[in-house]
This record gives C-alpha cells, sequence and structure tokens, in this order.
C-alpha cells in the first residue's frame, strides 16, 4: 500500500540424500542442530526455547548498527553481502559495457553512497519540493499535497492499488487511516512510562528538524504537530482490529464516500492520486478498510488550520528524506527513529544502506542477478519438490480432523488443491527501461521511481491481476501467504540454513524450513485466511457449527499468547498475533506429519543420543534464536502480528503432543498443559 499488502512419501528422503552429496557436512553440528548453543540445564518442559538456545543466547551480542542477532537477521546480513558483492561487480565493469538494468543499480548506488556530492548540494536538491509543501493556502491545496504521487509526502489516508478480495481477477483501490509518525496509536495514548519518555523525545525531534530546515517559532509549531498526530492516534483503529478481513472490506463510490466523510475533499485527493471516478463498469468504487475511523478523521481535516498541515507534511517528508540529505538530517532521524524508538546503537554503513535502497527500489533487477549468482534452478526444482510434500501432509490431516464436518473439508481440501507455491523467484522479472536513474540526481532518481511505481498500478488498474506478481524480492529472507492469491511464496534467501540445509538430518530440515512452509500454508486457515475460498474469493465457505468450532480453538490459543509477557510490564497481544501463532502451530504440527511420513513406516535412526523427534523440535527451536533489543521489541510488540521469538517457540509446542513425548515433559513441567487444555486446530 502507498503512503504510509507428491503423494510419495519417500520423496524428501530422496531429495534431501541427493542433495547432501553437494556439500561436505551440515553448517551447524554433526547433523544439522548447534548443540553448543544449547542449556541442558533447563528442562525441556520448563523453557524450551533455553533448553535448545540458552548458551547462544547468553552469548550472543547485537551489533551495534542492528536491532537483533540471529538465524533471520544473520540470513539478512549474509544477503547484503551479496548484494554488494553484486554491486562492486557493476562496479568492476565500464559502465558502457554494462547493460541499462545494471546502469542503473550502479548509478543509484554511486548515488546515495557519494556523501560528499550530498553534502556540498545542501538542502538545493529538495528546495522545490519544500517550496511544494509551503505553497498550500486551502484545506483543497493540502489534499492535492496528500495525493501527490512523486514526493514521498505523507497522507492522512493511505491509497494503494491491490487485487479486489472478492473479485481477485481485477485490481482495486484501498483507501485506509494513515497520518501518525510514530509506529502505532499506542505510542500517543498508552499510558506507560516507556512510551511517555518517547512521546517527549518525539516532541524535541519535531522541534529540531524543523530548526534544521530554518524555520521558526519550532517550538510552537513541533507541540501543534504531536497534538495533531494525537488527535488522530485517538480516532485510529487498533493494530488487531485491522485484521479482520470483514470489517476491513467496504465499498464505496466516490458519491458515497463524499457522503460518508464529507468533510474531506475526496475528488480532489482522488484526483491527484489519478484515480478515475469512472471504471469500466460505470462509477468506480475504492474499498474504505478502517470505515468507522474516516469521518472522524476528515473532521479533523477540516478543524485543523493550513499552516499546521503545511508543517506536519514538511515534517514527515524530511522523515522519509533524510537519508538522501545532508548528515545533520540522516543524524538527526537516526537519532531518534534509530536510537530511541529501536535501541539502534549507530547506523549501519552507508554501503550497506546503499544495496537496501537498491533492493527496495529496483529489487527485481538486483534480484535477478542475486539469483544467477546464488540460487540455482536445481535447487528451486527441488524445494518444490518439498512444499508438495507438505502440502500432502495438510491433505492428510485434514481429512482426519475430527472437529469438522465432511461438508468443510471438501471445501478446505478444495482450496489446499488450489494453493500455488512459488520458489526461489519469479517466473517473469519486471520491466525498469522506462525509468530513468540519474547519478548526478539522488533525490531525482529517488522520486522517480515512487512515481514509476505508482503509474505502473495506475495503468493496470482496470486491466487483469497479474497473478505471477511477487511482493517479496528473491534476496528477502521471509515468506508470505497472500490470500486473494491463494499463492503462497519463498524467496532464495530463505532456502539456505539454519532453515534449510542440504546436508542436515532430515528432520531438522523439516523442523526448519518445513515448519515455514507449513506455517505459510496455515496461514490459509487462520482466522484470517480461512475467510477466503481457493479461487482467493473473501466469502464464508464454512458451516456454522464448524466456523463456531473453530472460533473456539482459536480464543483458546489467543488467551494462552495474552499470558505471555513479551518485555517487562508489556505482555503479547494474542488477537493482534493470532494469524501468525496460528500458522506456527499448525506449521510445525504438519510438518512433524510430513517428517513422519518421509519415513516411509521405519523407525528415525538415533542421532547422537536425539531421537527423531527431538531433533525435529531442536531444529524448529533453533531457527527461532533470535535475540532483539527491549526498545525494538516494545515497538513489535505494539503493531507487529508476530509473538516474540521466544514465545513462537513455547506457545506452539506447549500445545503439541508429540513434543511432550519426545522429551517425556510431565505436570511438573512450568508449561506443561492437560491434553484437554492444549489446543489443536489443523
Amino acid at each position: 500500500m502507498r503512503k504510509g499488502w507428491l503423494t510419495a512419501a519417500g520423496m524428501t528422503v530422496a531429495l534431501v540424500t541427493a542433495l547432501s552429496a553437494q556439500a561436505d557436512g551440515p553448517r551447524l553440528g554433526t547433523f544439522g542442530v548447534d548443540l553448543s548453543g544449547m542449556e541442558k540445564s533447563v528442562a525441556p518442559g520448563d523453557d524450551f526455547f533455553d533448553y535448545a538456545n540458552g548458551a547462544w543466547q547468553r552469548a550472543a551480542v547485537i551489533p551495534g548498527d542492528r536491532t537483533q542477532t540471529g538465524s533471520f537477521p544473520d540470513l539478512t546480513i549474509l544477503s547484503e553481502q551479496r548484494l554488494h558483492e553484486i554491486v562492486l561487480g557493476l562496479q568492476a565493469v565500464p559502465r558502457a559495457e554494462l547493460d541499462d538494468e545494471g546502469r542503473k543499480l550502479r548509478d543509484l548506488y554511486d548515488a546515495f553512497t557519494n556523501t560528499g556530492r550530498i553534502e556540498a548540494r545542501g538542502l538545493d536538491p529538495i528546495r522545490a519540493d519544500l517550496a511544494f509543501l509551503a505553497a498550500p493556502k486551502t484545506l483543497d491545496d493540502v489534499a492535492r499535497v496528500m495525493g501527490d504521487t512523486v514526493r514521498p509526502t505523507p497522507s492522512l489516508f493511505a491509497s494503494g492499488i491491490s487485487v479486489d478480495q472478492k473479485h481477485p481477477t481485477s485490481y482495486v483501490t484501498l483507501l485506509g487511516q494513515s497520518g501518525l509518525g510514530l509506529p502505532s496509536r499506542d505510542y500517543y495514548l498508552k499510558d506507560d512510562p516507556p512510551l511517555a519518555k518517547t512521546r517527549q523525545s518525539y516532541r524535541t525531534y519535531l522541534e529540531e528538524m524543523l530548526t534544521l530546515a530554518g524555520m521558526s517559532d519550532a517550538g510552537p509549531r513541533a507541540q501543534a504537530v504531536l497534538d495533531l498526530e494525537t488527535r488522530i492516534a485517538q480516532v485510529h483503529w487498533a493494530p488487531a482490529e485491522r485484521r479482520n478481513a470483514d470489517k476491513t472490506y467496504n465499498p464505496m463510490t466516490f458519491a458515497q464516500l463524499e457522503a460518508y466523510a464529507p468533510q474531506f475533499p475526496w475528488r480532489t485527493f482522488l484526483a491527484a492520486l489519478g484515480i478515475p471516478a469512472k471504471g469500466p463498469n460505470g462509477d468506480r468504487q475504492v474499498i474504505v478498510r478502517e470505515n468507522t475511523a474516516f469521518p472522524q478523521l476528515a473532521n479533523i481535516f477540516a478543524e485543523t488550520p493550513v499552516p499546521v498541515w503545511r508543517d506536519w507534511s514538511t515534517l514527515q517528508y524530511l522523515h522519509n528524506m533524510s537519508p538522501f540529505l545532508p548528515k545533520r538530517f540522516d543524524d538527526l532521524d537516526f537519532g531518534f527513529y534509530g536510537k530511541v524508538l529501536s535501541g539502534q546503537a549507530q547506523p549501519l554503513p552507508r554501503e550497506t544502506r546503499g544495496v537496501q535502497l537498491l533492493d527496495r527500489l529496483l529489487g527485481e533487477a538486483l534480484g535477478k542477478r542475486y539469483v544467477a549468482k546464488y540460487f540455482p534452478s536445481e535447487s528451486k526444482a527441488k524445494v518444490e519438490a518439498l512444499v508438495r510434500n507438505l502440502l500432502a501432509a495438510y491433505e492428510a490431516d485434514i481429512r482426519t480432523i475430527t472437529w469438522m464436518t465432511d461438508a468443510t473439508k471438501q471445501q478446505a481440501l478444495e482450496k489446499l488443491r488450489k494453493f500455488r507455491p512459488y520458489v526461489g523467484y519469479p517466473d517473469k522479472w519486471r520491466d525498469y527501461s522506462a525509468l530513468a536513474i540519474d547519478p548526478d540526481d539522488l533525490v531525482g532518481s529517488v522520486e522517480r521511481t515512487h512515481a514509476f511505481d505508482w503509474r505502473r498500478d495506475l495503468d493496470r488498474i482496470d486491466g487483469p491481476v497479474d497473478r505471477d506478481e511477487w511482493g517479496m524480492t528473491p534476496p528477502t529472507v521471509n515468506a508470505y501467504y497472500a490470500p486473494p492469491l491463494n499463492a503462497i511464496v519463498f524467496p532464495a534467501a530463505i532456502l539456505q540454513p539454519p532453515f534449510f540445509d542440504p546436508a542436515a538430518d532430515d528432520a531438522v530440515n523439516y523442523g526448519g524450513i518445513g515448519a515455514v512452509m507449513g506455517h505459510e500454508i496455515g496461514h490459509g486457515f487462520d482466522d484470517q485466511g480461512s475467510k477466503y475460498d481457493g479461487d482467493g474469493v473473501l466469502r464464508d465457505w464454512w458451516t456454522d457449527a464448524d466456523r463456531l468450532a473453530f472460533e473456539a480453538r482459536v480464543a483458546a490459543l489467543g488467551t494462552q499468547f495474552d499470558s505471555y509477557e513479551g518485555v517487562p510490564g508489556l505482555h503479547v497481544n494474542g488477537q493482534l498475533t493470532m494469524g501468525e501463532n496460528i500458522g506456527d502451530l499448525s506449521g510445525v504440527s504438519i510438518a512433524l506429519q510430513a517428517y513422519h511420513l518421509s519415513l516411509g513406516g521405519k523407525p528415525a535412526p538415533v542421532i547422537d543420543g536425539f531421537t527423531g523427534d527431538q531433533r525435529f523440535f531442536l531444529g524448529f527451536a533453533q531457527v527461532w534464536r533470535v535475540k532483539v533489543r527491549e526498545e525494538r521489541q516494545r515497538q513489535l510488540l505494539l503493531s507487529n502480528p508476530h509473538s516474540p521469538p521466544h514465545w513462537r517457540v513455547i506457545g506452539p509446542l506447549r500445545n503439541v503432543d508429540a513434543w511432550y513425548a519426545a522429551f517425556d515433559i510431565t505436570p511438573g513441567g512450568k508449561y506443561y498443559l492437560p491434553p484437554g487444555e492444549r489446543v489443536r486446530i489443523w
């Protein structure tokens, strides 16, 4: 969104055996688990995260320029290093010999890392933008600035063009709440001493940024902006509410939107975005997400003086553009958004930030080179086979669910059969030929990428949906499920140790990448993903009784996670994290079933004294060995749908019967749950 979306049981045994021949041994330990990182003095039932990771956790040091360390961050650093090697390779070739994409990548990187040129030019590259932001004299003018598609200007209403969730063969314009400079509404409203201190630091930051930009009366103007954002926060939906797929699907024509929230000049705003009022079938509809907030936001818009909107726009613009401005702006912005909000001691090296910028703005041009060098096509085929095995395990599981009737089971199986897995990289790459990158114009090049991306979306608004488009780049250490496409996507960068090691034991790979794949498949059947059918249509395909049975299990899981403390004094939000918690529980449960299927009826070998199930669960736990700064963890707890790593291990496992059997966990264990209280969903 712009402005701030196999049936052969033995297949995998053969797969891992074939891959093992390519390596001398697993990256971790003798079979893929770091035994030295365990803390065996901790009973598995008292804290399985510490049992699997305690020694590593005590010794791990978060680098000064990072907010966390561990499995995910380490692979991210590896990706950044590889991308930097690619850029160095481009710089080693005469510019005239590079292809068009190679020149664009090199030119944008060079422009970003040439700090001498950035300092020499001062604010000259953005003076026209500052004048544009200072020009509004009426509220109509303000709305026009909010709809600007070139500059990274803020808006009270987020806008984007995405797949229509009830008509997934078409695109639609989405409108949602926006307007905050802090991560979520709780940063403005919650009565919490650390957050109160953060609010004061934010007020200071706003004043210093205005002063740095040469504006007078910076103190009162900063306070007025903070007061405005506090009013906006008061009417925002909470993050947990925003997850609800039904409540956030509210189609309206332009006329209906004007009648619903009349205090905002919608036609001016939408015209600035370039959204036509008419579509192929008459009056165009937009999808309003947090609908009940819109009239109140519109009232705030009308009641706020234009000069305050000008300052608000300028401050958020300077925040967005600070990486491309002289060091004094970049340092000030990092001092708040890096140090205060996230606890990061020092900024990343400029070179690292440069490759991150390329990944964000020219991601598929860079990703194409990444996969050519680091992800051979045979790896893609082998991982696709593993995905098919996980889907087969899900099918077997659905057929045996006791709480679901046959009518809903058939719908669930139909959806599962229509899952579309994407592995490694897209089959069709984006075309950047129309984008102009100038090595002597960093600000202009960045803004042209904003305009280029928006124009691409706008040009296809009335065309067919591109079902092969990716929402992540290949060097991204992550994965996702797209409900309207019924697609699961696994970028190349996550398909390596510790998630997937060709030389590791099968059980460990199933506990790692198998659980990740099971997690993403599980999103198709979590509390929100389960509202979409096999064609990606948002509709109710459940019987009433089955939905009630499902929601009872979901509520019980939410209650468990509500009891977990993320940082001192702040608990996990079970409703906000519900989808990810269901994904983790279903992912580990199904991956274990898939591992058992892969054994073909034979017993798993014992390796270094660990059974197959023990190795599986250790592999799962070590994937989540991540250490996070408290400031960053607090930020995530208030706004992010994922539970902290500690609870992503303990939370699901204490609901899995096989975990108790594998480690002989008895009622004396701290996290023991009686069988009747264990949540079983998929």
